[in-house]
């Protein structure tokens, strides 16, 4: 199998990247590198610097190689951004997606493996989110992931694509340091950036209807999340009929006040205790996957917990900063 990778280059994509070729498959990247590190993609993976916006760069794309799908991961995240620009969302999120289709039907690739959000959901008022629970977004991200589902859907029963969506919640962690989360926007690497720094990490809102009033949230190791798109992609390559949507969790709930001290007793930094901001526009106050249906359709479950994930990510902390 041969796939496409936008955003190949990113956090998330360079690990979905070495989970492909690991699984055999050929990978090509396209990457605006707005975030991603062409350092990062193996030199033996073709990397194509530009955005699903430009039309004709993937026209030419599809035109150079014969791709059996594509594995949807560019796009923009950041809930706070997607309130203050949603205009840019809309068009980096629906616009970039809507270009990618059309390119796809044109040039008649059939399958595509779509990076979506557990966002989706906004406030359920549940213990475990499963993909029937209505999805009502309260932010411009979520919004954004919500309709690119419905548009892969639309396209689907238009012109006869197979899909898997799959809806990720918090993920964390590093599958070798080198491929660390080079931001400081997730949860993790911006407690990293504080304690290292001799500062105060921050909690956002702790008044929250929650057991010690921070939200409560369902992370994900990113090397379990990758090893779920190769298993996304290997349905997909069986069953031309595939049409799925998937929570990628773990169905175990953290709350952010549990990851900040966790996050200090891996370190051993803890000369400063959290302190509290008030809350950040567009937050649930709980949000935790029912993982059943992925276990069910791709006999995929995670392997790996929030230890994991901080230790790996302390690593790729250190070794990238010396």
């Amino acid at each position: 199998m041969k796939w496409l990778v936008t955003g190949g280059a990113g956090y998330i994509g360079t690990h979905v990247v070495r989970g492909l070729v690991a699984a055999g498959d050929e990978v090509v990247v396209v990457d605006d590198l707005s975030s991603g590190i062409r350092e990062l993609v193996p030199d033996t993976i073709p990397v194509v610097v530009g955005s699903v916006l430009d039309r004709a760069l993937l026209d030419e794309l599809f035109g150079a190689h014969t791709f059996d799908g594509v594995v949807h991961i560019a796009g923009k995240k950041q809930v706070p951004e997607s309130v203050a620009r949603p205009l840019y969302y809309y068009e980096e999120n629906v616009e970039g997606l809507r270009t990618l289709l059309a390119a796809m039907v044109a040039a008649g690739v059939p399958r595509i493996v779509f990076s979506s959000s557990a966002a989706v959901y906004g406030m359920p008022d549940v213990d475990l989110v499963d993909e029937d629970t209505p999805c009502l977004p309260i932010n411009p991200y979520g919004e954004s992931k919500l309709v690119g589902e419905w548009l892969i859907a639309a396209t689907a029963r238009a012109h006869g694509i197979s899909y898997a969506c799959l809806r990720y919640f918090n993920v964390a962690g590093a599958g070798a340091p080198e491929l660390a989360d080079a931001g400081v926007s997730n949860l993790v690497p911006m407690v990293l950036e504080k304690v290292t720094a001799g500062r105060a990490p921050v909690i956002f809102g702790d008044d929250y209807d929650t057991p010690d009033g921070t939200c409560v949230r369902d992370f994900i190791h990113v090397v379990d999340l990758a090893e779920a798109h190769v298993a996304a992609a290997r349905r997909l390559a069986a069953d031309p009929g595939t049409r799925l949507v998937l929570n990628v969790g773990r169905g175990r709930g953290t709350s952010v006040r549990e990851m900040v001290e966790l996050i200090r007793e891996v370190t051993g930094l803890r000369e400063f205790g959290p302190k509290t901001l008030p809350r950040r526009a567009g937050d649930p106050a709980r949000v935790v996957a029912s993982a059943e249906r992925i276990a069910a359709e791709l006999d995929w479950k995670a392997r790996l917990d929030v230890s994991d994930m901080v230790e790996s990510a302390w690593a790729g902390w250190r070794a990238r900063r010396g």
